[in-house]
């Protein structure tokens, strides 16, 4: 992407995770950044806060007179969740800008660097995180564009700092093939599972898609692939590592355990084995997780010494399974899982740390096509808690389906203890109930109910 005579950098959905990061990477090479979206965020105030404006209101009228009146000199990024409808959108088009998709300018920002990227349909955003910290922590020259916001560096954007080659580490989103922009050199896949129909139409064709990502990895470059999975791409100049935590992967977790809250465990590599280490997270998926992050440490000449005091001083991402009370009398979690899978993972999780304990979580569906398409799924995922509430679906970028609402999961949920209630009668549904754990679930805007909750919990 040559930048040279790019001044002016407009992002439609500035929002987004991932079209933060892009425009925090551009705020420090100096460009002027701006950007719209359809409400205010923490993550949008945080932008503004760092200097970069931003307006609410799909209106032409209301864009950085920079970008409108210096087409040349300016460049629009563009989410494929933004409707085609869009009016600022068409107007650039039409106007003859140059537009890119949010992938489409991650590929290219990357393609000089050695690239590390991480995709999966779950744990893509804490195992790139993962590897971005335990690089970083090593004093390698390692940046990043990760999928959700790291608690070591509360931020989705690292910016490199070091001396010798520049490391890139990003999360490969397989959203709209998005991932299919990116050539890395070291590529990790972490689980294939059914998501995103709304796009691929069939699971057949998304496997067909993590195949193609598996081989745009370059020449002499290093695929890892979660052990399980139903990878079964011909790959040629590429090595391939199975890791998890079963007997047959080439890098695997062995003697497990758990103490105050805390995964150890012996990290076995073709090579050597590592003992003991320790992890901060709870969940055996975040060990599978460690496996990978930690495999890519040590093939990136990371010591025994840095991975070990790495991987313990972690502290996770935002909305991964994140504590917001955590006292004898009451635990409050935020989790941003969103698929069935997700949620079993982060309810099991809850369960084996406070197995005697009743768990109460309150679920916000993401998506109508995804609602759709899993609420059997669903369902029994949240039939493994002792109490259910249940939000209204959380549109994002869809227009309603008819006949879909969250009842749909509602009347399949096997539990007595359920309850079905809008996000604004949420506070009062939960008032005054005797709670022991709490879980929030969701990807949609179910964040803006944390802090509410917390001090309803808290005064």
């Amino acid at each position: 992407m040559n930048l040279s005579g790019v001044h002016n950098i407009y992002f439609i959905g500035v929002g987004g995770i991932g079209m933060s990061a892009l425009a925090r990477y551009f705020k420090v090479l100096g460009k002027n950044v701006s950007g719209y979206d359809r409400v205010a965020s923490t993550l949008t105030r945080q932008l503004e806060a760092e200097g970069i404006p931003i307006h609410y209101t799909d209106d032409i009228a209301a864009v950085d007179g920079e970008v409108i009146n210096n087409p040349a000199q300016s460049v629009i990024v563009y989410t494929p969740a933004v409707p085609q409808t869009h009016t600022e959108l068409n107007y650039f088009r039409d106007k003859g800008y140059t537009l890119y998709k949010r992938a489409e300018v991650l590929g290219l920002v990357t393609r000089e660097t050695f690239t590390i990227a991480v995709g999966g349909t779950h744990g893509k955003t804490t195992t790139s995180c993962m590897v971005a910290y335990l690089l970083r922590h090593a004093g390698l020259n390692c940046g990043a564009f990760l999928g959700g916001l790291s608690a070591n560096f509360n931020s989705n954007f690292i910016l490199p700092d070091g001396e010798g080659e520049t490391i890139t580490v990003t999360e490969a989103d397989e959203f709209d093939r998005s991932f299919l922009h990116l050539s890395p050199n070291i590529a990790v896949i972490t689980s294939m599972d059914a998501d995103h129909l709304d796009i691929y139409g069939e699971h057949s064709s998304l496997l067909d898609s993590f195949h193609l990502f598996a081989k745009k990895v370059v020449a002499d470059g290093t695929l890892y692939v979660r052990y399980g999975q139903p990878f079964h791409a011909e790959l040629e100049d590429i090595t391939l590592h199975k890791y998890g935590i079963e007997n047959g992967a080439h890098y695997r977790a062995a003697n497990i355990s758990i103490d105050n809250g805390d995964y150890y465990f012996d990290l076995i590599t073709p090579h050597n084995t590592i003992a003991q280490l320790k992890l901060g997270m709870p969940g055996i998926h975040n060990v599978e997780n460690a496996v990978a992050a930690a495999s890519i440490a040590i093939q990136m000449g990371v010591s025994e010494e840095k991975l070990r005091s790495g991987l313990a001083s972690f502290a996770g991402v935002k909305r991964r399974f994140e504590y917001i009370i955590k006292t004898e009398d009451m635990v409050y979690i935020d989790d941003y899982a969103h698929h069935p899978t997700e949620l079993e993972a982060a309810i099991k999780s809850a369960r084996q740390l406070y197995p005697d304990k009743k768990i109460k979580g309150i679920f916000q569906p993401h998506l109508y096509s995804r609602t759709r398409d899993f609420a059997e799924g669903f369902a029994k995922s949240l039939s493994l808690l002792d109490e259910v509430v249940l939000l209204d679906i959380y549109p994002a970028r869809e227009l309603p389906i008819e006949g879909v609402t969250s009842q749909l999961i509602f009347d399949k949920i096997t539990i007595d203890n359920k309850t079905l209630c809008t996000k604004q009668q949420l506070l009062s549904v939960i008032n005054n109930t005797p709670t022991q754990v709490l879980l929030t679930l969701g990807a949609g805007d179910i964040d803006q109910l944390v802090q509410p909750l917390k001090q309803q919990f808290t005064a």
